[in-house]
Formats: C-alpha cells, structure tokens, sequence
C-alpha cells in the first residue's frame, strides 16, 4: 500500500523529494530508469504545484507512476473538468493558494523543534515560547482547508469527487475533534469530547492560551482567603508603596507562566502533535491537498509549455504500443519554438533500432520517448500534436554506467546484471530502451552479446528501442525481418534533430574532435608549440 506524504516524511521536516522508486520489477519504474531517464530534471519543469504537499505528491507519482489505465483516465477526466469548466478552476485555485500560504503552519505544529521559554526563533522549523500560537496556527490551517472543501459544490468527475472527499472526511476522524476542541488531559491521556464519553475520570481542559480563567480565579479565591486569615496589616501598603504580601504573591505570579506554559507545551502541546503526526486521517487529507494540487499544476505546465500539449488517448493492451505525431521532449521543448518534433510509432513492431553519430539527438529522442510515456502515466499533458499509447507496466532505460573499483565482474559484467534484471522484469506490456549494449568487451563478443540479449527481449514481446552505433548489429535483425531501422539526419555535416527512415553507417567523430578542439589536427598543433 502505498505510504501517504506524512507517512514519507518519517517524523522529518516535510521533504518534496521523499519518495523513491520501487525496486526492479515492483514498480513501473526502477531507480535505474528513473535515473537514467533524469526525472528529477523532468519534476523540475513540471512542478507547478503551489504548496509542499502539492509538490510532494507530484514528485511521487513521476517515481511511482500508475499502471492502471482506470485510475489514468480518471485523473485525465478530472484535468478536464477544471481546465474547462471556469467555476471549478477558480473554486480549486482559490483553495491552493489559501492552503499555499498557511501550510507551513501546521508542518511548524508537527515537526517544529522548541527552543524552550527564552529562545529565539531564527529558522523556518524553530518554535520559541510553549508553542500556543504555532498550536493555534497549525490546527487553524486544516480547520480552514476541510471548511473550504465543505462550501465547496460537488465535482462531477469521480476522481475529484475522491480527492475532494479525501480533504473532507478529516471531519469525521477523533483527530479534527481534536482541533475543535475541547481537549481532555486525563490519567488516560489527550482524549477528545467524543473519547470521553461515558468516562468520569477526572480530567483538566486543554486551552492553547496562558490565560486560564478557571486557574486565575482559584488563584484570586486563594488570596481572598488569606486576606480573611492574615492580619489585615499585612495586605496594607508601606510607605514605599509596597505590599508585605507580595513577598508570597510576586514569586507565584513568576513562576505562573513557565510552570502552566511548560505543562501545557508537554503535556498536551507535544502528545497532541505526536498524535497528529501519525495520523493516518491527517495524512490522507494531505494527499488530498496534494492531488488536487497536482491536477492543477499539470494545467499550469501545459498553457506555459509553449507549443502543442495532449492528454493522450490510453488504452490497455496486451502488448504495449506508442504513436506520436510531433513529439517534444518534455524538459527541452519547453519555451523552446525551435525544437524540432518527431512522429514515431511501435504498433506491430517490437524492435526499433536508432543509429546516426554523436551530437545527433538519438539519446535524446530515446528520453523523449520514456518521459512522454512517464507523463502519460501519471495523467499529464505531453508534448505533442496527438498522442495514443498503451499502459506501460515497467518502463526500463538502460544506458552504460563507469564501472566502480568494488563492482567484481568490470564493466561487462555489471552492465549485463542489470540488462538481466530488466530481462527478468519485463512483460508484453513494458517499453524499455538499450543505449549501447555490451560495452567492455571485445567486438566480436559484444555482437554475440547483444544478438542474444535483443533475441531475447524480441522472444518476450516487449517495446524495445535500441540505441546504438553498430549498424552491423541493426543489419543483422534487419535481415531477418524483426528490426525497424531509424536513423538521425544529417544535412551538411550538420543535425537536423530528425528521425528518419533507414540505417546510418557514417561516424561524425572528426567533426565532433574539431568542435570540442582535440582532432587530429588540434593534437599536432600543440605538440608542435610544446616542441
């Protein structure tokens, strides 16, 4: 089951990068692809969330993106809605940016650190005094967000009915009770109304102030009573304007304030905000903050994008499949008019080998792929004309990795543990993505390497994209009947960014040394100066 944003935080100051992807062949993807397919870079340009909690759940879902298609066209139906219908996106914004400016309050409530009575507060996360404001701030936020909510109207779409849903039925937990009030200290502990019921145990009123009316007054009986017992002279005021009986009564108003503030901060303060931290009704309202917050800023990405964006079209297959018209790296194109877009389709084939030289844009259109079908996965726009793909149950990117000094088996051996792993994990209904194979070896063992491997994943049905420059190897499956061959044009020695038809033989080496200043050339030169 997966963990709700408190849950991630682990009792921490709320972190937006806390969620991890899945291990090999639990997840759609692996930390591998997700490294490899640089989500973190991709969150960056499509985080438009407003609050923490809205970012938290963004990033969640780009590490552990969804593989149910009802799930997929339910949060599409409600991007819908609030993209088309204009009271809705206003009702929506206005929560998010309410819950924007106020929810810090409650993470300084659950995960502040107190300085104690005479500290003072120089960071984000530091609570000085006995925290009674930071108590009231805090429970104050979600009071406001479930009462928004509630004069809220009903969504018609079912998945913002459930995100609306998720925020509301804190209502009904003993934890809003709570926040409402009043809070019962008891030899039982922090109880609410509703939790003492039936229970005559004594038990004292928690209020989130230093002004105790019922406290104060017994304090104003006690000395009425010993006005009643002392001698009168002794309440007579000197001639220095000072009572004899404020020897007694001044170093009791003193010590008044850190012996009720420091109660009240630990014994009610501190196990209310223990409780709230592991609330599980408190963490799923958050989620839903956070969700609602995220069908938002998926909007917001699309209209700041800058060229044609899409809710594509899913479906569940038993193979998977993509067809794209005009697609644009999601992190590249945007803001980009230049970017050149591509049409590709995997339909009936299950091999695509894509060759050309350095600097052409092969890897680059390989992670266009990859992050478009993330996007589609966690049901946001991607950038392209029209876009229709299958669900996806593992998206896997492999690419070479710099071996380490404790991998044992070098750089062969390690990359092709990983390439098993992926092998192993991988179904009809997965996309993966080769860049190079075998590197480390011998070439004539690295083409029986990779003629095995690629027969491999074939033999499994999956969606593989090769990336390589040994167009030796692309003819091998060419001829065979199995492999369709794409190619990066060049014009004039020059990339054009396109995907085009056929199997490049040509290495652009000399014209990438010359541009980076180490040809051949460049190697005599300073060699000749150094002589």
């Amino acid at each position: 089951m997966q963990q709700n944003i408190l849950q991630s935080w682990n009792d921490e100051w709320p972190a937006v990068r806390s969620s991890k992807p899945l291990p090999t062949g639990e997840g759609v993807l692996d930390q591998g692809a997700f490294n490899t397919i640089e989500v973190d870079e991709l969150f960056d340009y499509v985080n438009y969330a407003s609050t923490v909690a809205g970012q938290a759940v963004l990033y969640r879902s780009l590490a552990q993106p969804l593989d149910d298609l009802e799930t997929i066209a339910a949060k599409q139906e409600a991007v819908r809605e609030i993209r088309d219908n204009p009271d809705v996106r206003a009702n929506v914004e206005n929560i998010i940016a309410d819950a924007a400016g106020a929810e810090k309050r409650l993470y300084l409530l659950l995960f502040g650190e107190f300085l104690g009575s005479f500290g003072t507060a120089r960071e984000e996360n530091q609570i000085e005094g006995y925290g009674y404001k930071q108590y009231r701030r805090g429970i104050n936020f979600v009071l406001n967000l479930v009462g928004a909510i509630h004069n809220s109207g009903t969504p018609q779409s079912p998945y913002l009915q459930s995100v609306f849903n998720k925020i509301g039925n804190f209502a009904n937990s003993h934890d809003y009770s709570l926040m409402v009030g009043p809070v019962y200290n008891s030899e039982k502990g922090i109880q609410s109304k509703e939790e003492r019921k039936g229970s005559f145990a004594p038990a004292t009123i928690f209020r989130p102030t230093l002004f105790k009316p019922m406290l104060l007054a017994l304090v104003a009986l006690a000395i009425w009573g010993l006005i009643q017992v002392f001698p009168s002279d002794m309440f007579q005021f000197t001639r220095d304007g000072i009572s004899v009986a404020s020897v007694f009564f001044l170093p009791l108003m003193l010590a008044y304030i850190p012996v009720i503030g420091g109660y009240d901060r630990d014994n009610c303060i501190i196990p209310l905000r223990n409780r709230f931290k592991s609330s599980q009704a408190l963490g799923d309202m958050l989620d839903g903050l956070g969700q609602l917050d995220e069908l938002l800023a998926f909007i917001k990405y699309a209209e700041d994008y800058g060229s044609d964006m899409v809710l594509p079209e899913m479906h569940a297959g038993e193979r998977h499949e993509i067809e794209l018209k005009s697609a644009k790296n999601p992190v590249l194109g945007k803001q980009n008019p230049a970017y050149v877009g591509n049409d590709f389709a995997m339909l009936e084939e299950r091999l695509v080998c894509v060759t050309g030289p350095n600097s052409g844009g092969k890897t680059a259109f390989c992670k266009t792929i990859t992050q478009i079908q993330l996007l589609a996965q966690i049901g946001c726009y991607v950038p392209a004309k029209s876009a229709r793909m299958a669900v996806a149950d593992r998206i896997f990117y492999q690419a070479p990795e710099i071996s380490h000094l404790d991998d044992g088996e070098g750089r062969f051996g390690t990359e092709l543990k990983r390439t098993r792993d992926i092998f192993l994990a991988t179904t009809a209904k997965s996309l993966l993505v080769l860049d190079e194979m075998a590197e480390g070896t011998t070439f004539e063992e690295k083409m029986q390497s990779s003629i095995d491997v690629l027969d491999g994943f074939y033999r499994k049905g999956n969606s593989t994209i090769l990336i390589t420059h040994n167009h030796q190897l692309v003819d091998v499956f060419v001829k065979r009947g199995i492999a369709t061959p794409k190619q990066v044009e060049f014009a004039d020695e020059m990339p054009t960014f396109r995907l085009i038809e056929g199997i490049s033989r040509v290495s652009h080496a000399d014209r990438v040394a010359k541009k980076i200043g180490f040809s051949k050339q460049d190697i005599e030169n300073y060699l000749a100066k150094s002589t």
